[in-house]
């Protein structure tokens, strides 16, 4: 890991090691110390103002004032007048003239949290002054001017609301300068246990207690439990468990007392046929892995059969019959079966120099023999083990989802469980 990366999440008390949260911090280094504006977007409670925070603290403007604003909670009424200030008179209950925010925090940073909740004119005003540092209060013509940096955050797909007509395209792309993209919890699994030692530990100190722990198997849920409310939803719970459990170590049924959603699953299921959906077991699989890799065999050996018809090629009797007896009870026989084979050698091959062609879209094959006039063979035992092919298999799974053991559980067609349980039996990393 990044030396600067660790010092930043030790100076600002961020926990995890998860790549997505690394890039994320990274992102939001390297632009702090600019004037641009940034776009933080990622689920509720993924933490989007502690970013906020960071940019502001390492930026130029880390001695001037900070303040975070939410605009889904002021009222569309009086938004313009909070961020923009007004004349006294300018509205029913204007009985003085009031500084907004955009004034006061000049030379400072502000953090527009749930910016796809502003309302439009408002959206022309914030535009305004992220092009050139001027605003009017409500009720006045004068033009004041502010030097304010601007950081937006939302939960909600902007793209949609700009189709929408809900938000404006040109401040989107305004204030989207550099966007951070903050991962959700269930994306960082590797996180998960540590975040809830950590906000056990913090409770434990601050209230003078034990701190609580989980059993294997609680630990097992937490991690794989989709967490919609994210960090926030993850602090509750252990702050709940914290104070309601009777004891310090949370087993299972006590942890789903606090969640009980923390054992549904919503996973798809592998379609049989195109219609009818079901979930298959360990067994089915194995038996489905083994079949096709039966079948793709049979086609290979046909496809030698051909090679050696059509291109005179030489190699053995023996093996030649061996394989015309695998397709005996086929159903698709190939073309060359043992009673197509001749009795002599000379009978598959009259030529014993390399074979020339010249039909057109033919292939010219040379034949390179060895010892005895025939190519070199090395047989090789195939390992038939169900145990090394679902192990082989899970490790292919984990590889090609790179380690997400939800999409791989998913390619295999597993519960998560069986997947943990499979991991730890055949001791994979």
């Amino acid at each position: 890991m990044n030396a600067s990366i660790q010092s930043i999440k030790q100076r600002f008390g961020i926990i995890g090691r998860s790549e997505a949260l690394d890039h994320a911090l990274a992102t939001a280094v390297r632009v702090a110390p600019t004037e641009l504006s940034v776009l933080i977007t990622g689920e509720s409670g993924v933490g989007k103002e502690a970013f906020s925070k960071i940019i502001h603290a390492l930026s130029p403007r880390k001695h001037n004032t900070f303040i975070a604003i939410n605009c889904g909670a002021i009222p569309e009424g009086t938004i313009n007048s909070e961020l923009f200030g007004h004349e006294k008179g300018s509205f029913t209950g204007a009985t003085s003239e009031r500084k907004g925010y955009f004034e006061t925090v000049n030379g400072g940073t502000i953090f527009l949290d749930e910016i796809s909740e502003m309302p439009l004119d408002t959206q022309a005003f914030l535009l305004r002054v992220l092009e050139s540092g001027e605003f009017l209060r409500v009720g006045s013509s004068k033009v004041l001017k502010t030097d304010v940096r601007v950081i937006a955050a939302t939960n909600i797909d902007l793209h949609e609301r700009v189709k929408a007509g809900k938000f404006r395209e040109d401040l989107y792309y305004r204030l989207s300068t550099v966007p951070i993209q903050v991962p959700a919890l269930r994306y960082r699994r590797e996180d998960i246990y540590m975040l809830f030692r950590k906000f056990a530990v913090d409770f434990a100190e601050r209230y003078k207690t034990t701190p609580i722990s989980l059993t294997d198997d609680a630990r097992f849920l937490l991690e794989q439990y989709q967490w919609p409310g994210n960090i926030r939803e993850l602090k509750n719970v252990a702050e709940q468990a914290s104070v309601l459990s009777e004891k310090r170590e949370i087993d299972a049924d006590t942890l789903e007392s606090f969640i009980p959603n923390i054992r549904k699953r919503h996973l798809p299921a592998i379609a049989r046929n195109g219609s009818e959906s079901e979930n298959l077991g360990e067994r089915e699989i194995l038996y489905k892995l083994l079949f096709d890799m039966k079948s793709d065999l049979n086609d290979l050996k046909g496809l030698v059969f051909e090679l050696i018809r059509n291109n005179d090629l030489r190699i053995p009797d023996q093996q030649l019959r061996q394989l015309a007896n695998t397709y005996k009870n086929t159903e698709e026989k190939p073309r060359l079966l043992e009673s197509e084979i001749p009795e002599s050698r000379s009978e598959i091959s009259t030529n014993d120099h390399p074979l020339e062609e010249t039909e057109v879209g033919r292939p010219i094959i040379l034949h390179q023999h060895g010892p005895g006039g025939y190519d070199q063979v090395e047989e090789v035992d195939e390992n038939l083990s169900i145990e090394e092919m679902e192990k082989d298999l899970i490790k292919k799974a984990l590889k090609k989802h790179k380690g997400r053991r939800k999409d791989a559980a998913v390619d295999l067609g597993i519960s998560e469980r069986t997947l943990y349980r499979k991991i730890k039996q055949y001791e994979l990393p």
